[in-house]
């Protein structure tokens, strides 16, 4: 049965076209049936084919490293996916699945260069769908990086002047110079106003003004080092997230090498069944042929 006419002046790569030609290449299109959960094509499988979705919906997807889906784009009607292992007559570079029972129009190589060579504005258009695709899985790709710890902290310092203050001091506080200058300057504090000198004891025993200064130092202080231990648990919960993200992944990784295991036998059986099957029948064949043999003679 043709692909509708109509139906083809709607999608963009066709729009070109005029009735003739799109009748032309209505009746060379085929239409395939896919059903929710069929897998129409897998990763790698050769392409000879590109695909137009009449009614339904396909999830296009790949698997990263570690064998978690990343789903490219769910082409709905009017969408064509399958495009670029046509062109190129490489291997699939996704996989195909129906999310729902879909009617699909297929169109095979010849056919498309036959439209290009009437039509190449239809080339374009075709790049620059293949060219959103790209854009988007890009996007996918670049929020699937694992975070850094320390880019993300130091943006976060730089964004905020109290972040930064509370940060440097809390390093200060916590070295030899800080107690070095602190027991230096209370003891000539303390020496001062015990009227060693004679232009001491401006702050007599027990030291109030001293005993202010310090008190207020320690508040300050103490403040600040309570915004530095905040950023410190902001960070150690964003270590604890890459690293919940990097034993997911492992995990991943190996459930993902457990099927490709199961696969790879799954594979070794048929083809075992196979062999076992031509050893099978070769037997009985030359069995057959002797057996005839002695009656023709």
């Amino acid at each position: 049965m043709p692909a509708d006419t109509t139906f083809l002046s709607q999608i963009q790569l066709f729009a070109q076209l005029d009735d003739d030609e799109r009748g032309v290449l209505a009746q060379a299109m085929s239409e395939r049936k896919l059903k929710a959960g069929e897998q129409l094509f897998r990763l790698g499988d050769p392409g000879d084919s590109m695909f137009i979705v009449q009614s339904g919906k396909v999830e296009l997807f790949v698997k990263d490293t570690a064998g978690q889906k990343i789903v490219l784009h769910n082409a709905s009607p009017g969408d064509f996916f399958g495009e670029l292992s046509l062109l190129d007559g490489g291997s699939r570079t996704a996989s195909a699945t129906g999310i729902e029972e879909s009617d699909l129009l297929v169109l095979d190589r010849e056919d498309l260069l036959q439209l290009f060579r009437k039509r190449p504005d239809a080339a374009l258009d075709m790049l620059a769908a293949m060219g959103r695709m790209t854009r988007k899985a890009n996007a996918l790709l670049r929020e699937r990086v694992v975070k850094n710890v320390n880019e993300e902290v130091q943006e976060e310092r730089e964004a905020s002047m109290v972040l930064r203050v509370a940060d440097w001091v809390a390093n200060f506080s916590g070295s030899i110079t800080f107690l070095v200058i602190h027991v230096v300057f209370f003891a000539f504090w303390i020496t001062v106003n015990i009227g060693v000198v004679p232009f001491g004891n401006f702050d007599p025993f027990p030291f109030g003004l001293l005993t202010m200064a310090v008190s207020l130092e320690a508040i300050i202080l103490s403040t600040l080092l309570l915004f530095s231990s905040n950023r410190q648990g902001a960070r150690d919960r964003i270590r604890s997230d890459v690293e919940y993200e990097i034993n997911l992944k492992a995990e991943l990784e190996v459930a993902h090498l457990h099927e490709k295991t199961d696969q790879m036998h799954e594979e070794m059986l048929e083809r075992f069944t196979r062999i076992e099957k031509a050893l099978n029948i070769q037997p009985r064949t030359s069995g057959q042929h002797k057996a005839a043999t002695p009656a023709n003679s």
